[in-house]
């Protein structure tokens, strides 16, 4: 097997017409050529993959749940499922006491105040204020201290929630924040306003909004594919072709379920991060078509598959605008582009023909 340089993954659909010509996969046993419309196509060089279809799915990275910190009480408001809460924005409120999103890798664990001990969630707490316009005189330090400066932050974020001058303390009370590694899109709702809810009772559950495709391999082709390997993705039922990257591969093997009474083959899970087009920003399940790159070369002879012509006695040939005939060696199909990778007596711009249409 030739050594795999790289791993794509995108969506195809190729569609081959007139009997006798080649499809996109490897062709079978040679027929005779029937006569049908051609047009040309140029002979290239340039770069070829191979790929394995898999089908994988849409979604987002992480899963973060979002649990009552504060004082329990009725649920009398919550992030509706689907939509974004933004550095400062509500998650939910508990007696209409506001619970905001702040950014940072250290839980809220207690009440942030003048006096308290230095702490990395202080840090991270200042770290927000200043990134939300709340410190614009440049007074505060962002360390792990809280100074009257901190305060002073806190009081102007209390202002813009619209809290009047003798509610506005510079203190947050825990549950008054959470402290998550961004944005979080609303995933589930499982508590409903209205509801009484306790403290670690989870009141909804987010996920990051970066778009990932998830995809099942199998195990013996985990060595093919490594974090950093560039993709391809395309959405079922939307044109074109995204940008994308292997984020993670994993290490731990699932077994399908039975199915038919037959054991499925053990599979990894490959995580592909992707830039969506707008059409399919804020899909979420989504289905996706899947080839993974098995193989690839660079600097080759490339013709398009329904070139290849079968040749009486065995073999290929492709046939020249002029009519002359080629004798050529097919190397890797590339499934994506519609070429494969040919050995033989032709240059780069000769016009061969292919199936018109």
């Amino acid at each position: 097997m030739r050594k795999v340089v790289g791993a794509a993954v995108t969506i195809l659909g190729v569609a081959a017409a007139g009997a006798g010509w080649a499809m996109t996969a490897r062709p079978a046993t040679p027929a005779p050529a029937a006569e049908v419309v051609t047009g040309t196509a140029a002979v290239t060089r340039g770069s070829v993959a191979e790929r394995t279809q898999y089908t994988g799915t849409l979604g987002f990275a992480g899963s973060y749940p979002v649990a009552v910190l504060g004082q329990p009480g009725v649920l009398t408001a919550v992030a509706p499922a689907g939509s974004t809460v933004y550095r400062g924005g509500v998650l939910y409120r508990v007696a209409d006491r506001p619970t905001h999103l702040l950014f940072g890798a250290v839980p809220a664990y207690r009440e942030l105040r003048l006096g308290v001990t230095p702490g990395p969630d202080v840090k991270e707490l200042e770290t927000n204020l200043v990134a939300l316009g709340m410190d614009p005189d440049d007074r505060m330090t962002v360390d792990d201290t809280f100074t009257a400066a901190t305060a002073a932050a806190i009081r102007r974020w209390q202002a813009a929630w619209g809290l009047p001058a003798g509610q506005r303390t510079g203190q947050l009370p825990l549950g008054t924040v959470v402290f998550e590694p961004g944005s979080l899109r609303v995933d589930q709702v499982p508590a409903a306003p209205g509801t009484s809810v306790g403290v670690g009772s989870t009141v909804l559950t987010g996920t990051s909004t970066r778009p990932v495709v998830t995809c099942e391999i199998p195990v013996a082709e985990r060595a093919t594919v490594a974090p950093g390997d560039r993709v391809e993705i395309t959405v079922n039922g939307l044109p074109g072709t995204s940008a994308g990257t292997v984020s993670s591969v994993a290490r731990t093997a699932t077994t399908p379920a039975r199915q038919g009474g037959e054991q499925s083959a053990a599979t990894v899970t490959v995580t592909i991060r992707v830039t969506l087009p707008k059409a399919a920003q804020g899909l979420d399940e989504a289905p996706t078509g899947v080839y993974l790159t098995t193989a690839s070369r660079t600097g080759v002879l490339l013709v398009p598959v329904l070139a290849l012509l079968p040749r009486s006695g065995g073999g290929y040939q492709v046939r020249l605008a002029s009519g002359g005939f080629v004798p050529v060696t097919p190397g890797l199909f590339d499934d994506v582009t519609g070429t494969v990778e040919v050995d033989g007596d032709l240059t780069p711009g000769q016009l061969v023909q292919v199936p018109a249409g």
